[in-house]
């Protein structure tokens, strides 16, 4: 085994760093011993590196199995790369999830019980849906509207807290449970007045008041189901407590909160923050997920906060970006540290700017 110099345009997929790649940054753009992606020689094209120093191994030594293998992971990069981005139906899938979802919330405001079978089956093809491509994260929100906020809010938390929870690799029948309880977390609200739900202005403190009783609402809602364990149902109830103790009904803190209701609460503060509401315009999904984890830091679960960051933030080399000033640009470097900071190649200059460094930019949402 030993090291040499290849020239980009030569090199192969599946060749392992000999040395960290620096180009006037503080920390490498790609580390020793990551085995080249095309994402890599995109990120080294884009920083304009000619030659890339590789480990060069004795193929002479390897097994027919092994030679094989290396030629089927280079296959597969390049297939994989290839693969639709969006699965076409999901928006109908979605849609039809908004339209279900408003007829049942309608039945539950006349007073028929839920049925939680049909909820499940409403939610689940959308997680399963949306896990394929990480796009869907960052686009969901603008699929909301402000008319039947409700319903939109309740899918949009079932699909992210199902993607969180399965990120955080729980098991897949403890998905379809978090899932199920995110879309559940806010029926209550069909209990809850209607001129307070419709109103155009900000909410008074009794109106907030009448609000904060839809968690008890939606328990009283599924109490009786055998299809969802009792710790989602405690976790429908606490999932606008906080970990500092500043949230309802109870005002609970740290481990007396069930880890289920903190996921779901990740979801659900994450999609509202995100979504135009009647008093609010709607936010950048990378400024919310900052603010989640700097401003709010304490409130949070922070592996839940990191998952979906994972989710949302994390964006692949090539992604084309808004900027917060107008701008567009490409993304080329992705810190590892900081994936919702990367850096961007600006589409009518070509310069490169680190969105880390400079904080009064950020990420306004993806060109599709």
């Amino acid at each position: 085994m030993y090291q040499a110099l290849e020239k980009l345009e030569e090199l192969r997929l599946g060749s392992v760093l000999a040395e960290d790649i620096l180009v006037n940054t503080k920390n490498p753009i790609i580390r020793k011993d990551t085995k080249i992606t095309r994402e890599h020689i995109q990120v080294l094209r884009a920083f304009n590196v000619k030659k890339v120093p590789i480990i060069i191994e004795n193929v002479f030594g390897r097994t027919e199995e092994e030679i094989n293998k290396l030629n089927e992971e280079q296959v597969n990069t390049i297939q994989n790369k290839d693969e639709p981005a969006i699965q076409t139906n999901f928006i109908k899938l979605y849609n039809d999830a908004i339209n279900s979802f408003y007829k049942e919330f309608s039945s539950w405001e006349a007073g028929i019980k839920v049925d939680l079978a049909k909820l499940r089956n409403i939610i689940m093809p959308l997680v399963e849906r949306a896990m394929d491509d990480k796009k869907i994260f960052s686009y969901l929100n603008s699929l909301s509207s402000i008319d039947n906020y409700i319903a939109h809010h309740s899918i949009a938390v079932g699909i992210i807290a199902g993607a969180i929870a399965k990120k955080m690799n729980y098991p897949s029948g403890m998905i379809k449970q978090i899932a199920t309880a995110g879309l559940l977390a806010d029926i209550g609200m069909a209990k809850v007045d209607v001129k307070i739900r419709a109103k155009k202005s900000y909410l008074t403190e009794a109106d907030f008041s009448e609000i904060k009783k839809h968690t008890i609402y939606s328990l009283k809602m599924i109490q009786d189901s055998p299809l969802l364990k009792s710790e989602l149902k405690l976790a429908i109830f606490q999932h606008h407590e906080r970990l500092d103790g500043s949230g309802y009904p109870k005002g609970e803190k740290l481990d007396k909160i069930s880890v289920y209701s903190q996921i779901i609460a990740v979801a659900d503060v994450y999609h509202a923050m995100t979504s135009e509401r009647v008093y609010r315009a709607k936010s950048s999904s990378f400024k919310v997920l900052e603010m989640i984890k700097e401003e709010e830091f304490g409130k949070y679960n922070i592996e839940a906060v990191h998952a979906l960051i994972s989710l949302v933030g994390d964006l692949p080399i090539s992604t084309c970006v808004n900027l917060s000033d107008g701008s567009t640009g490409e993304v080329v470097f992705s810190h590892r540290d900081s994936p919702m900071r990367p850096m961007i190649r600006l589409t009518e200059t070509g310069q490169i700017i680190d969105l880390a460094a400079k904080r009064s930019l950020y990420i306004e949402s993806i060109i599709e």
